[in-house]
């Protein structure tokens, strides 16, 4: 998350006064794509429980123990509390959404069980896949788990070329969610020959639709290596600390699950802090209804509560243009925070602002790290007697291990091995505007940061944040205020007037993206409706003959620590209240401790001819004679395994619910059986330690 100014930042909770016997303490914590939030919460001092006390400390990608430390560390001595009294830790995190919305993530291999090349231009995903490798083999199965013949040799082939240049496998069989021994067999093969994780598409999704299926199995393997470095940190540092109490993970549809768990499976992590958001929303404002809007550093998410309870998304999350079959928030996440990049558009006489997708590293910020390096750069170009476009950018090496560099082409490792943990002005790293496409190329592995004019530099500007070093954020709005538009005059009066401008559309964008989301809620095209010159004239206030007004149902909750500054114009565009709760800067964390674990597992049972009732499982195909004991194996079935995933997931005595949904047909007044749908639920409050 973005900081927002010292001045508006709501105070930490004081410890509670007085001698006090809080009962058991949960630690919350929240790792941003800038911030690392950590909040201590008790479940006594009434029905929501006490903020003890709550701390900030920036995300240190290159190892995310030291940024977890310092806001662990800040939390627990300002509440001035025992580490052994903690009996239960909980983080969030948005590291696997940014990561989708930014193109980040390992290299990995997509290994196609019964699938024809085709099927790559289907849900997008031959454009997710990119230039990482894909192998096709001979198999599968057809709807009601019948197996065609497997040949893994194309597999076998590749693997020993493939376990040197990429950081895992993802495996998606046809109808694996029908049968998936296929997919067993594959994973089990390159598990013994290269020792990498290996993502099984029927272990995230019991759905029909192959292609998107193997899409979100891509998403998860690449996204392996990015949580296990999360959870590893967060659990060297709990040990480290002698906290010794259950990790759990919030996942993307707001429960909580095992750290265990949440390694595995870590595309259930996507929109995982944005979940976490908006338990932590209902908790502090008590509001069944409203739109919640979440800005953070590189992202904003909107989602809407109704009766208590955030919509799911019953197709799937989608991030990063990408449906997947992830049951998660109703979220619509866009590229838009305070470290947003800001840029010009290119080739229009009176250029607009465009703001992100892409995050940058705040000038302020880079200059707070590096010092003159990053200044005295800015004043050469500023002494330059015109504006360059490369004026106020710049790249470094992000810290990452050199492993993670694995499969680099020629231009891409020779760029790189020019790049260095210090910052370079990219107008003297770049000799040719070909390299822009290789450097993006760095970017998007994760191995490289651009640093650049953001609107927390903005804010630095105006004095309305002051975390970082002002100085830097001058000298860019400066380089931005003296470049021109296509008639040649200044796109700015001074660089204050272009940092109040930036910081205007930031608002402004953040009243289209919560009205875009309030259509599509209500069935329309969001993004169109709210693009129509009606729309436009109505949050604009026109003063036309025709008055129009746009309003909400519902208020907005506002999150996020900049949410104060940036928020603060929402009311008079969108005719709605707008609530900044008061701990709004560590909703996430306090979200992440105060929800519950819940796992579903389902399974459908068929009936591939008649008198043949069928369904399988890891363990096999079950067949039946009749419908009756079939129906009821599978709720068994099912019962056992939610139970089971419950208990792996951290759950402490977990209730189950069984629903199953017939669907059947009546010819001639006979009622026929076609298929069965079975969902065992499991719930229950994380087991804390004793």
């Amino acid at each position: 998350m973005t900081a927002q100014p010292d001045a508006a930042r709501p105070a930490s909770a004081a410890p509670l006064p007085g001698p006090i016997s809080p009962g058991p303490i949960f630690l919350g914590i929240d790792t941003g794509g800038t911030y690392t939030d950590a909040a201590l919460w008790s479940e006594a001092g009434g029905p929501k429980g006490t903020v003890l006390a709550k701390a900030k400390a920036l995300t240190t990608r290159h190892d995310l123990a030291v940024g977890i430390s310092g806001a662990v560390d800040a939390v627990l001595e300002k509440a001035g509390v025992d580490p052994a009294a903690i009996k239960l830790v909980s983080m969030s995190t948005t590291l696997a959404t940014n990561a989708l919305v930014e193109g980040q993530g390992g290299r990995v291999a997509l290994v196609m069980v019964g699938f024809a090349e085709d099927d790559l231009a289907r849900d997008g995903l031959k454009s997710a896949l990119g230039t990482d490798p894909v192998v096709f083999c001979p198999g599968g199965h057809n709807v009601h788990g019948d197996a065609a013949d497997l040949d893994l040799s194309p597999l076998e082939a590749v693997l020993p070329e493939l376990a040197e240049s990429v950081s895992g496998f993802a495996v998606c069989g046809y109808f694996a969610t029908r049968n998936p021994e296929h997919e067993l067999a594959a994973r089990d093969l390159i598990r013994a020959r290269t020792g990498l994780p290996v993502t099984a598409s029927h272990e995230l999704s019991a759905k029909l639709g192959g292609p998107r299926r193997a899409l979100t199995t891509l998403l998860n393997a690449r996204l392996i290596a990015m949580i296990d470095r999360l959870v590893a940190a967060t659990e060297g540092f709990l040990e480290a600390r002698n906290i010794h109490a259950p990790l759990m993970v919030v996942r993307g549809d707001g429960a909580l699950v095992s750290a265990a768990f949440a390694r595995q499976r870590p595309i259930e992590t996507i929109l995982s802090g944005p979940a976490a958001s908006l338990v932590g929303a209902r908790h502090m404002t008590g509001l069944d209804d409203a739109l919640v809007s979440d800005i953070g550093g590189t992202t904003t998410d909107v989602a809407v509560l109704d009766k208590g309870r955030p919509r799911l998304d019953p197709e799937g999350a989608t991030v990063g243009g990408y449906r997947t079959m992830v049951e998660a928030v109703a979220m619509r996440t866009f590229g838009l925070g305070g470290d947003s990049e800001v840029a010009l558009q290119e080739g229009a006489l009176d250029p607009r602002l465009v703001l992100g997708p892409r995050r940058l590293v705040p000038l302020s910020l880079a200059a707070a790290q590096h010092g003159r390096t990053v200044t005295d750069q800015l004043e050469r170009q500023l002494r330059a007697p015109n504006a360059g476009r490369m004026d106020a950018r710049f790249a470094f090496r992000t810290g990452i291990p050199e492993r993670y560099a694995a499969g680099l082409g020629k231009s891409e490792a020779r760029l790189y091995a020019d790049i260095t943990e210090v910052p370079q002005p990219i107008d003297l790293l770049l000799s040719s505007n070909a390299q822009n496409a290789t450097l993006k190329r760095l970017v998007a592995r994760g191995l490289v940061h651009v640093s650049g004019f953001t609107p927390s530099d903005a804010a630095h500007v105006l004095g309305k944040q002051a975390n970082w070093n002002r100085e830097a954020a001058a000298l860019g709005a400066e380089l931005f205020a003296r470049k021109r538009d296509g008639r040649g005059q200044l796109v700015a009066a001074s660089p204050e007037a272009f940092c109040e401008r930036v910081l205007r559309a930031l608002t402004r964008w953040s009243a289209e993206y919560i009205l875009e989301t309030a259509f599509a809620e209500d069935g329309l095209d969001g993004a169109a409706t709210v693009a129509h010159a009606l729309v436009q004239r109505a949050v604009d206030s026109y003063d036309g003959i025709v008055r129009l007004k746009v309003a909400l149902d519902r208020p907005v909750i506002g999150l996020g620590a900049s949410a104060p500054l940036h928020y603060a114009g929402l009311p008079a565009l969108l005719g709605n209240e707008c609530i900044v709760p008061v701990d709004t800067d560590v909703a996430n964390a306090l979200g992440a401790v105060v929800g519950q674990v819940r796992v579903t597992a389902e399974i459908r049972v068929s009936q591939p001819q008649e008198g043949l009732f069928r369904f399988s499982t890891a363990r096999g195909m079950h067949d039946f004679d009749e419908e009756a004991p079939a129906i009821a194996a599978a709720e068994a079935e099912m019962r056992a395994l939610a139970t089971s995933r419950a208990s792996e997931a951290g759950a402490d005595d977990a209730e189950v619910e069984v629903a199953t949904e017939f669907k059947v047909s009546t010819i001639e007044g006979q009622r026929m059986f076609i298929e069965a749908h079975v969902v065992a639920t499991a719930s229950g409050r994380p087991r804390i330690a004793v």
